[in-house]
């Protein structure tokens, strides 16, 4: 329930899990109970992109975080940043991760990631150019459509829901462990 707080930014004094009446009814968030000062912990906006390589024969980049371990490969993210719409963002994403320029973007979907305190804003993006990784990312891969494989959470969700829409019938595998 912290998100990283444990005290007051403005004051200083300690956080405690307090409950209030909100709008909502009685809601416990961590407060100050010296200056009132409340840490709402709203979710992040993370941007997704389903990267379709429009010179690649319409396969589709996935990369491997250079941070994880083990060989998970996933769609392209970010977070989006101040004064920048979601498409804006996406875009930019692709773009320093990549080097790909992107050629159009759809809407997939918005999706739910509770464990990770998220709310994904995730699109197709049809792209071209030659692919340079940012330093973030370890390697990628393209596959065929039915070669993809979702997991069943965030932009696993995502990626299913695209590939319906493209009438391919998603195949899930299960999340690694975390460890």
């Amino acid at each position: 329930m912290t998100g990283g707080y444990r005290f007051c930014p403005p004051c200083g004094g300690p956080l405690e899990a307090i409950e209030q009446w909100e709008d909502g009814g009685p809601k416990t968030r961590l407060r100050c109970a010296a200056c009132g000062w409340t840490h709402w912990n709203n979710p992040t906006p993370v941007l997704a992109a389903i990267v379709e390589c429009a010179d690649q024969g319409g396969r589709v980049l996935l990369a491997r975080n250079a941070a994880w371990s083990g060989r998970m490969f996933a769609l392209i993210t970010g977070f989006m940043e101040a004064g920048e719409s979601p498409e804006e963002g996406i875009r930019r994403e692709v773009a320093e991760e990549t080097a790909l320029e992107v050629l159009a973007l759809k809407l997939v979907g918005v999706y739910d990631f509770q464990r990770m305190n998220q709310v994904i804003i995730a699109y197709h993006a049809l792209a071209r150019g030659e692919v340079r990784l940012s330093p973030e990312l370890a390697e990628y891969k393209l596959f065929e459509l039915a070669d993809l494989r979702c997991w069943r959470a965030g932009t696993g969700q995502a990626l299913a829901d695209w590939l319906r829409s493209r009438g391919h019938e998603p195949q899930f595998i299960d999340f690694p462990p975390r460890g």
